[in-house]
């Protein structure tokens, strides 16, 4: 009799223990990875992210072809000179116009050189708050700070890099003659735009689309974060 007791006590102990660890690591695998990162761990790991993305993808940008030959921000011509760019095809003069458009990719990856110093002060001067709102945030959200907290500084420096580079490599001569010649065409409105103004822009958007394309990638794929802190912070965006 009291063998069975001791036996059904045993037991019930075995039991008792076994769902005492179920509790415990139940509780474990629910516990938030924040709770073990502090405030400033979690900003290191943000910065780190975004400082090696921008890295990435503005030193792609800025090699030879790293505009013209990526769809995703090759520099078209404006809306008012692509009638230029078909007209000067239809007369033979094709490759005349892809050398414009090249000349003006090619300003755009010398301007974005300039980038990288303005993100990453941007990126050391987000508060803990800009943090947490950035990573519980959506897929661009930091993409939307940066573009906020560094566009006009961008442009400033951008703008007078690529007024140089269309002198330096005579693309100034080049659109002049281009234009020139369209506006010498009879019945034709004349053009005249601000090609500086409108490369400088399309630079400024090109930038912030493949940084955007960095940030996606690292929130959605975990084979991105580089490192032990990047995949803790990012976990915590996962969790949420």
């Amino acid at each position: 009799m009291f063998k069975r007791i001791g036996l059904v006590l045993f037991v019930f102990q075995i039991s008792a223990c076994s769902e005492l660890q179920n509790i415990v690591k139940s509780v474990s695998d629910t516990t938030s990875t924040e709770s073990v990162l502090s405030n400033s761990q979690i900003g290191n790991g943000l910065k780190e992210a975004l400082e090696n993305g921008i890295e990435h993808q503005v030193t792609k940008l800025a090699s030879d072809g790293g505009f013209y030959t990526n769809d995703a921000v090759k520099i078209l011509l404006p809306a008012e000179l692509r009638k230029v760019d078909e007209t000067l095809r239809s007369i033979g003069l094709g490759d005349l116009a892809d050398q414009g458009l090249k000349l003006l990719n090619s300003a755009a990856e010398d301007a974005v050189k300039e980038s990288i110093p303005v993100f990453v002060n941007a990126v050391q001067e987000m508060s803990i708050t800009d943090v947490k709102t950035i990573l519980f945030g959506n897929k661009n959200a930091a993409t939307v700070y940066l573009e906020s907290k560094t566009k006009d500084e961008l442009y400033a420096k951008f703008n007078p890099v690529i007024k140089e580079s269309f002198t330096k490599v005579g693309a100034d001569k080049v659109w002049s003659t281009l234009i020139t010649k369209y506006n010498s065409i009879p019945f034709i409105e004349d053009v005249n735009p601000n090609l500086t103004d409108y490369v400088t822009q399309e630079a400024l958007q090109g930038v912030f689309t493949m940084i955007a394309v960095e940030e996606v990638g690292i929130r959605e794929k975990v084979s991105l974060r580089s490192s032990s802190l990047l995949q803790q912070v990012f976990a915590l965006q996962d969790e949420k």
